[in-house]
């Protein structure tokens, strides 16, 4: 009679590993990046607390999306091939960061005043068309305010207009422009993409966890004093801090990839004598 060992309890996924990637991932792509300005910005004209809620529940909403949806690809492919994907995709950002870091002159200053007036124009036109206010700034400065296709277009209202008019009357009007102007500028950018993809390669509630409490620590570090951190700090060496870690991620990411196609190469031999 053999005797077999106990078999071995399935390895689970809720490990720190995901919550770790995620939080550091969404720390070193959103400080010093245009949402992380729209909530400076917005603090110093609006109170910071109302600004920070709205900013807070529209990146929580865009956590949860982007992880499920990286969830969901699992259920379409292998497994291998999305730690696959988030590998490439780590690897390609990685590269990416490097060479805008290459480009920054000194300590990033243009890119952050870059980042900062468009930050502004955004908020500047938001509060136009929402309001039908000039900004003050143009002004002074006697500039003119063109009217734009969606200001000229403002007595359509449609139904993008009326609901966010309507959710004016029930949470406020500062609320609303944070949450609207940091998800539009949350859509599409890296660390959207960048939870898309560690939501399809690691534990989904872990990453969404990771993801929150890294915009939670960027968006109060914005609202406290976004302005006054963004010119002491070094947006390059942010970025190549970025760049190593989305690299080292995505290295990460293929050895597990090449790990599980190993295993699954592994043919199991029954001991002699077994049926």
């Amino acid at each position: 009679m053999s005797t077999q060992p106990p078999p071995t309890a399935a390895p689970t996924d809720l490990s720190a590993d995901a919550l770790i990637r995620s939080f550091m991932t969404i720390i070193l792509s959103e400080i010093g990046d245009k949402t992380f300005f729209i909530a400076a910005i917005l603090s110093m004209r609006h109170p910071r607390l109302v600004v920070f809620l709205g900013a807070f529940a529209s990146l929580v909403l865009m956590s949860m999306l982007s992880a499920s949806l990286g969830h969901i690809l699992p259920t379409l492919l292998p497994k291998k091939w999305t730690q696959i994907m988030a590998g490439v995709l780590f690897l390609g950002f990685g590269s990416k960061m490097v060479m805008e870091a290459r480009e920054m002159g000194g300590k990033g200053r243009e890119k952050v005043e870059e980042e900062m007036r468009e930050a502004e124009e955004e908020i500047d036109g938001d509060e136009f068309e929402a309001g039908g206010n000039i900004p003050l700034e143009r002004l002074e400065e006697g500039e003119a305010v063109p009217s734009s296709p969606s200001a000229r277009k403002q007595k359509n209202w449609g139904i993008a207009e009326g609901t966010r008019n309507f959710c004016s009357l029930i949470l406020g009007p500062v609320f609303v422009q944070s949450f609207v102007l940091t998800f539009l500028g949350e859509w599409g950018d890296r660390s959207q993409i960048a939870t898309i993809a560690l939501g399809a390669a690691d534990n989904v509630y872990l990453v969404t966890l990771g993801t929150i409490i890294g915009h939670t620590c960027c968006t109060s570090l914005a609202v406290v004093g976004g302005r006054y951190v963004s010119s002491k700090i070094s947006v390059k060496h942010v970025t190549l801090g970025g760049a190593a870690l989305f690299l080292i991620f995505g290295v990460i990411y293929l050895y597990d990839a090449l790990a599980t196609s190993a295993e699954e190469l592994l043919i199991p031999i029954s001991p002699a004598g077994e049926s």
